[in-house]
């Protein structure tokens, strides 16, 4: 790599520090903060569980020796990817290992591979509007009534946070530059000679996501996606429940 791994964890570690500042002195901004904790542990535990069972499914049993498939967040979260995500605005969950040379030769190595990756991003979409869905129909039955009481306004501010979150998380992942799921995601469509570039110039893109991941590059870029996404979601909610 072009960098070491100290390096950037000062980085992180500087940026969680910053995030952490706006915090301290905004007691309101402190507990939105709180509220999204289950969100997180439910994107990133429900995230990295879908990338194991999809690989176990195709034949890899990688994932089950080493205990992921579970839905116990603990045996997927990664603290530093934990702590940035709820600071940082993007994180991670513990990478699931697998062995492509495992899979089911009913489809390519590379398929199989793009199929688990892309399995992760789509299971926080599933679960973006599940919530969303949960979100209206509390609202159907509990009327404006659910925000008059303290507990129902915060279950409801979760709920939403809950949403917010999968959706950023799915999107942000399929971004195409490594180390995120999209990079393996694009692959089979790409051209011979494309993915054989890719794959040579893996280094280099890898530097161009942390870059663009530092400077908040890649936050501006997929804002207005992860608003669109969700605007959609919560659309698709009220005109099921017509609300």
């Amino acid at each position: 790599m072009f960098f070491d791994k100290r390096t950037l964890y000062v980085i992180m570690a500087i940026m969680v520090l910053w995030g952490l500042s706006s915090y301290l002195t905004n007691t309101s901004a402190l507990l939105g903060l709180l509220y999204t904790i289950p969100g997180v542990l439910i994107a990133i535990t429900f995230h990295e569980f879908a990338h194991a069972k999809v690989a176990d499914m195709l034949g890899d049993d990688t994932p089950r020796r080493e205990g992921r498939i579970s839905l116990n967040p603990l045996s997927h979260i990664d603290p530093i990817g934990f702590i940035m995500l709820l600071f940082a605005g993007f994180g991670w969950g513990k990478p699931v290992n697998v062995n492509p040379r495992n899979y089911n030769r009913d489809i390519t190595m590379e398929k199989a591979d793009s199929i688990v990756s892309i399995a992760g991003p789509a299971t926080n979409i599933i679960l973006a509007i599940i919530f969303t869905m949960i979100y209206f129909l509390i609202y159907k039955i509990k009327g404006t009534a659910i925000f008059a009481s303290t507990v129902g306004s915060i279950i409801m501010q979760m709920i939403v946070y809950t949403i917010t979150i999968n959706v950023g998380l799915g999107i942000f992942n399929l971004i195409p530059l490594p180390p995120l799921d999209g990079s393996k995601v694009i692959k089979p469509f790409l051209p011979y000679n494309a993915k054989v570039w890719f794959e040579d110039n893996e280094k280099m893109f890898y530097l161009i996501f942390v870059i663009l991941w530092i400077t908040g590059i890649a936050g501006t870029i997929i804002s207005p996606i992860i608003n669109l996404v969700f605007n959609g979601i919560f659309k698709l909610g009220s005109l099921i429940f017509r609300i």
